[in-house]
């Protein structure tokens, strides 16, 4: 009881604000607002790749969804502050989109038709359970998606308060970028929501909303506020990659021999087995769609769906792996073209620290102290990519899944909903700049770097460790067709 009257106090909605010498925290009493840390959680949930909540990921956020330690960010010298923070940001959680729907559907038909058996679970989803997503609600934002952003806001503000302040926020500092994307575009209003009620801000006029439409969101003008396709959708302008990745059949085929695999047609005989079904009845697709259902009604409704009882532990895993053999080949280390796609990414974030490290040196005021970027997973996925990060030494493949067990290239770990990457620029004095990479608010080092500087190295150090993308890393030289062919 005490640590659920602990989370009750740190609940976004009505109810007293507090006031501290640097943030003002809203804090409200809900009756029901420990569900989400005392609801049953699958054993299965740190196997849902990008279907994931971000509580797996920060799991004593369930304990307190708003606790930040502060300590984690330890700078080499008491003089060093913040001056910039970049945060490329995931949207938040959503409903599943058509494509996904198709395969749910196909997976709850099958278990409509099953005989009735041992297993409690089946006649739970025949008796009980209705098919409660409709294809109108295609990748919408769901409202829990909305509290990732407006959590993430606080935490934020909380862990930088120097730069996520109300006087930064008043005086235009902070940018704000989005993708087109309904779902990115709420996320981002959620996030913008989610510092106005921390200040109990009542002249900012922000409305994020899992209606059904960006048209009827609506953000104050003092917002800088950029829908940026080209920045934040950078994939679907990369003529290179759509060619010879997204539209080439043979881009994914070790994903296809997965999926055919030893591995995945034992994880299909044991559903169909379950159901009592012929095995030919169960698609490695079908198979997806039970997790994906599993995962959906944990993320979206905080439920231990009967869903998830269809999985055991490997069973997880190995769905999980064929996930993560997409996201490697179609957009991460799989073909260069993948990350260098993200090129115009990576210069956008480099020329606004440069730009902010010279107005530090020159002793002018920070144009823009912090830059929230929200976009997609396939946004910070070939960015990781080319940055380095999460790189085994050998690449998954559809043979050697045994191997690959403890691999770091995990988007459970890594790519969640509302999942970010959070440059923080520091100044430490006489030119000593310092930038401080996090990803899910977690500090990490550079890859190459760690040994030399640890998590928090110079900057210039950085930037002369990814000199040749920072020269030569051209987007529209990369994504250029030389050959319009498509690739087989």
């Amino acid at each position: 009881m005490k640590n659920q009257k602990r989370h009750a106090r740190h609940v976004l909605g009505e109810g007293a604000i507090m006031k501290t010498n640097t943030w003002r925290l809203l804090v409200v009493h809900l009756v029901c607002s420990v569900v989400t840390a005392t609801a049953s959680i699958p054993n299965i949930a740190k196997h849902f790749g990008t279907k994931g909540r971000y509580e797996e990921v920060n799991p004593h956020l369930l304990e307190d969804i708003l606790a930040v330690n502060t300590s984690v960010l330890r700078p080499p010298s008491p003089r060093c502050r913040p001056v910039h923070l970049t945060a490329i940001i995931r949207h938040g959680t959503r409903y599943p989109t058509s494509v996904i729907f198709k395969e749910m559907r196909k997976m709850y038909q099958a278990v409509k038709r099953a005989s009735y058996g041992k297993e409690s679970w089946v006649r739970e989803i025949q008796t009980h359970w209705q098919m409660w997503y409709t294809e109108e609600m295609d990748g919408q934002l769901a409202q829990k998606g909305v509290d990732d952003h407006k959590h993430l806001a606080i935490r934020l503000s909380k862990l930088f308060p120097s730069l996520l302040s109300e006087e930064n926020l008043r005086g235009g500092l902070i940018g704000f970028t989005s993708s087109s994307k309904h779902r990115c575009i709420n996320s981002t209003l959620a996030f913008m929501g989610g510092l106005t009620q921390l200040w109990n801000v009542q002249d900012f006029i922000i409305t994020p909303s899992t209606v059904f439409s960006p048209r009827h969101c609506h953000a104050d003008q003092r917002f800088r506020l950029d829908v940026n396709d080209a920045l934040m959708k950078y994939f679907e302008h990369c003529n290179k990659f759509v060619e010879e990745v997204v539209r080439n059949p043979s881009a994914l085929t070790e994903v296809d021999k997965f999926k055919e695999g030893p591995e995945m047609r034992k994880v299909r005989e044991k559903i169909a087995d379950q159901l009592r079904l012929s095995y030919e009845d169960i698609t490695s697709d079908m198979a997806d769609a039970a997790l994906n259902l599993c995962a959906y009604e944990l993320a979206i409704k905080t439920l231990n769906s009967p869903w998830c009882m269809l999985f055991d532990q490997h069973d997880a895993q190995v769905v999980e792996y064929a996930n993560d053999l997409r996201q490697f080949w179609k957009r991460g280390y799989g073909y260069d073209i993948n990350r260098k796609s993200s090129c115009i990414l990576f210069h956008d974030v480099f020329s606004r620290l440069d730009k902010t490290a010279d107005e530090v040196r020159s002793g002018q005021r920070v144009s823009e102290v912090a830059t929230i970027q929200v976009g997609h997973g396939e946004t910070l996925l070939p960015l990781y990519t080319l940055l380095g990060f999460f790189q085994d030494h050998h690449a998954p493949t559809s043979s050697n899944y045994a191997n690959q067990i403890g691999r770091a290239f995990r988007t459970s770990e890594v790519l969640p909903y509302a999942a970010n990457l959070l440059l923080a620029l520091y100044d430490c004095g006489a030119g000593d700049l310092r930038l401080q990479p996090l990803v899910n608010e977690k500090p990490v080092a550079f890859p190459g770097l760690a040994e030399q500087t640890g998590t928090m190295p110079l900057y210039q150090d950085v930037k002369d460790h990814y000199k040749e993308l920072i020269q030569g890393c051209d987007f529209e030289t990369e994504c250029e067709l030389f050959n319009r062919t498509r690739v087989m």
